[in-house]
């Protein structure tokens, strides 16, 4: 028979065997019994107490029972049998009743009450309730009176393999390194099933791979996932999708089956080297290519990821005079060739250089699979450049002397074309570093000279700049800077550091030191100054003052008496030559001031003006300047009062000769005399509308000079008032220096309904134009006599 058979048929029977120790609990009571109580009653025991019945001191159970069982999951048509109660006090009798109580009583499980019969109504599952506690009881059907007291019993599902295994957290993902050992620990899954772990093979789990292999193989208990082929190389594949299958009943025949996916990643090791992709690399280089300019790039793959494919760069072989240099873009993994020194076409035309590229990490273990390192031939050829001129020197000193004349050749800078042509040169100088033009240069053969004279002691250096230029292509230029130092020549005289100015006490002893003097000199000698101090030959015997040489270049003035007075001789003049060691020597004669003063007895100056010697006793210098200036202050007062007056008396004048208008003058008093000047306020004739603006009056003083007329003599008896204020009135219109001068007054509004028109006198005999007074008739009576009035003054100036 076939071994699957077999296990089928065991399975069989297993579960008929479990069936029907269920259903006849009874045939077995030893090994379901923890404690047996009998309960024996004669047939006097079911009598009442009033027959005479016998009171038993001892109640024994006559039936045993600890557990039952009952299979999950069962279907049938009718419900099944669960067990039987049975009490030795059911001698079929009637009146007994057999009670259930407890979990499920009623609902789930049912009970006979005459045959103790427990079946169960519903189908059970142990994966939800894996056993239900309950209560059974005897009591007498008529009385419902216990006759015993309740005993506990517990019924159990009992497990069949309902359930298949589960992978509650795939699906999985793993990594394991690259070239791993075989059996090297990649994962390890887990799969749960619901059945009894207890009872049977449920849930006896065993793993197995349904695909993976042969790379991967899985421990069928501890569902350990491990590496099974040697050298799996991550270049060659990457990624491996593994499927487990977990089976319960122990893998057996009829057991169920839960699946998971593991994908399994391999990690990169260092095991692949760098290697270039060609072996000889060929680069043209400009001669002219700027320091630090890549000039050409490598790259050495590596089929490893990370740091593991990181690689450095060396020259390991023809860069002897160390023109080149390699480095490493961090991004691209290549190799850059860059200039460290200029190259020149004219001198080598090519290099040859042998580039290698190292991994920067090593993994000891792959060590036997040869050096992790590559080498390539790099040749490099110089391209021609058309170069500028290049000078002898980056920079040149040059010296002349200060009274050099115009003309003098100072140097000379040299440049040449580098190029293989040889170009001209020719020669400039750039004005913006000299714009005084003082130097000039020969444009072909570089001869620096003097344009203007120098002077040392103005400017000591001059710093151009010559540029030099190929004829045949004029924008290749090239800069140089000339440095030119002024020397010195003895061409200034020494003279006093400062302006000295001696004071020499009245009371001072002979040989008294009244002042120490030094020089200075523009020039700059090599070894330094030494000055050379004496007097005017006319003062050598000078009979006041001496001089005594300190030897540092300084000198002191010494006194020769002690018989100085102010009263006498207030200040005196030294002349003093000062000679410096110049070739030829320069000198010059400077003049010391010496006062003579007052000192105390501590030999402090008090006052050197000979003034002071004959003020009064008791008034200080002090007292006297502060005397003066209180008279000079009277003084200004008395000014300023005059000036004030006098601009108060003077009339009010108007520059501007536009705005000439007629005031009305009030006289309050006739002969008022010089009170007689107020003018009269015409702010009301304004328009009402603008009242509120204000006009001020502007006067205007007349620049000609009236001239008086002829007095009229008329006889005392034949007075003519009417010509007498005529002629007032025309007097009055041509004076234009009598104040109140004539002015313009803007009239806004000269007021509402008036037929009068404008009263200016502008019109008057003051102008030369003719007026006609007669309309003045035809305002009414008291117009009339000021027309007669006007019009009698017209027809006498006619005649």
């Amino acid at each position: 028979m076939p071994k699957r058979s077999e296990e089928m048929l065991v399975d069989l029977w297993t579960s008929l065997l479990l069936v029907w120790i269920t259903c006849v609990p009874h045939v077995f009571p030893a090994p379901f019994t923890n404690q047996s109580k009998s309960l024996q009653t004669g047939s006097e025991g079911l009598r009442g107490p009033g027959e005479g019945q016998r009171i038993l001191s001892r109640a024994k159970r006559g039936w045993v029972w600890n557990q039952m069982f009952v299979l999950e999951e069962f279907s049938g048509p009718d419900p099944i049998l669960v067990g039987r109660l049975h009490t030795d006090l059911d001698v079929g009798s009637k009146n007994i009743k057999y009670v259930l109580a407890g979990e499920g009583a009623g609902t789930i499980f049912a009970i006979n009450e005459r045959t103790g019969d427990i079946h169960a109504m519903k189908r059970l599952d142990r994966e939800e309730k894996a056993e239900y506690t309950l209560t059974a009881q005897v009591i007498n059907r008529d009385t419902n009176e216990p006759l015993e007291p309740p005993s506990e019993f517990t019924i159990k599902v009992q497990d069949i393999n309902d359930n298949a295994p589960e992978f509650t957290n795939g699906p999985y993902h793993a990594t394991v390194p690259e070239m791993s050992q075989v059996g090297t620990s990649v994962t390890k899954v887990t799969a749960t099933d619901a059945d009894d772990p207890v009872y049977g093979n449920s849930a006896k789990l065993v793993y197995s791979i349904l695909e993976g292999q042969p790379y991967f193989s899985i421990d069928p208990d501890t569902a350990v996932i491990k590496v099974a082929l040697h050298e799996m190389d991550r270049e060659m594949r990457e990624e491996y999708l593994v499927v487990i299958q977990a089976k319960d009943m122990g893998g057996h025949m009829g057991g169920l089956s839960g699946t998971t996916t593991v994908t399994v990643t391999l990690t990169d090791v260092n095991d692949n080297p760098p290697k270039f992709s060609k072996s000889l690399y060929e680069f043209t280089v400009p001669e002219d290519l700027a320091i630090g300019k890549p000039g050409g790039r490598v790259k050495a793959n590596d089929r490893d990821l990370g740091e593991n494919a990181r690689s450095t760069y060396s020259i390991i072989d023809g860069n002897e005079r160390d023109f080149f240099e390699i480095t490493t873009d961090p991004q691209t993994q290549e190799g850059i060739l860059r200039l460290k020194k200029p190259l020149d076409f004219e001198t080598r035309k090519s290099y040859t250089l042998k580039v290698e590229a190292t991994n920067v990490r090593f993994d000891p273990q792959f060590s036997t699979a040869g050096p992790f390192k590559d080498t390539a031939t790099v040749k490099i050829a110089v391209e021609d450049s058309d170069e500028p001129p290049v000078f002898s020197q980056s920079t040149y000193l040059l010296q002349v002397h200060e009274n050099a004349t115009v003309n003098t050749v100072i140097g000379q800078v040299v440049a040449r074309d580098p190029d293989a042509t040889g170009s001209l040169v020719r020669y400039f100088i750039d004005r913006h570093t000299d714009l005084e033009r003082q130097f000039n240069i020969n444009v072909e053969d570089g001869r620096v000279t003097l344009a203007k004279p120098l002077d040392r002691e103005t400017d000591m250096w001059h710093n151009i700049t010559v540029t030099a230029t190929e004829v045949k292509n004029h924008s290749q230029i090239s800069r140089a800077i000339v440095a030119i130092q002024v020397l010195d020549v003895n061409d200034n005289a020494p003279e006093f550091a400062t302006e000295y100015e001696a004071f020499l006490c009245e009371n001072g002893k002979p040989g008294q030191v009244i002042q120490t003097i030094s020089a200075v000199d523009k020039d700059d000698p090599q070894n330094g100054h030494t000055f050379v101090y004496s007097l005017v030959p006319e003062m050598l015997n000078n009979p006041n003052f001496t001089i005594k040489n300190n030897r540092d270049n300084s000198i002191s003035i010494l006194a020769k008496h002690d018989s100085f007075r102010r009263q006498k001789q207030e200040m005196y003049f030294l002349p003093i030559i000062v000679t410096d060691n110049g070739n030829p020597p320069m000198s010059s004669t400077n003049t010391l001031t010496i006062r003579v003063c007052g000192c105390s007895k501590e030999g402090i100056v008090q006052s050197c003006n000979v003034e002071a010697y004959v003020l009064p006793i008791g008034l200080s210098m002090g007292a006297l300047i502060a005397i003066l200036a209180c008279i000079i202050l009277l003084l200004v007062i008395v000014v300023l009062f005059v000036t004030l007056r006098r601009h108060k008396n003077e009339p009010l004048i108007i520059k501007d000769d536009e705005d000439v208008r007629e005031n009305i003058i009030r006289y309050d008093d006739e002969g008022g005399g010089e009170e007689d000047t107020e003018a009269f306020d015409i702010a009301t004739l304004q328009n009402p509308d603008g009242i509120n603006g204000f006009l001020p009056r502007k006067d205007i003083k007349p620049d000609l000079q009236f001239m008086p007329r002829q007095g009229q003599n008329s006889g005392p008896n034949g007075v003519d008032v009417d010509e007498f204020i005529n002629v007032r009135l025309h007097e009055a219109d041509n004076d234009p220096t009598a104040p109140p001068y004539d002015s313009i007054q803007i009239y806004g509004y000269e007021g509402r309904g008036s037929v009068a028109g404008s009263l200016s006198s502008l019109e008057t005999a003051s102008s030369e134009s003719d007026q006609n007074f007669d309309y003045l008739r035809e305002w009414g009576p008291r117009f009339r006599r000021l027309g007669e009035l006007y019009s009698v003054g017209e027809s006498d100036k006619e005649t």
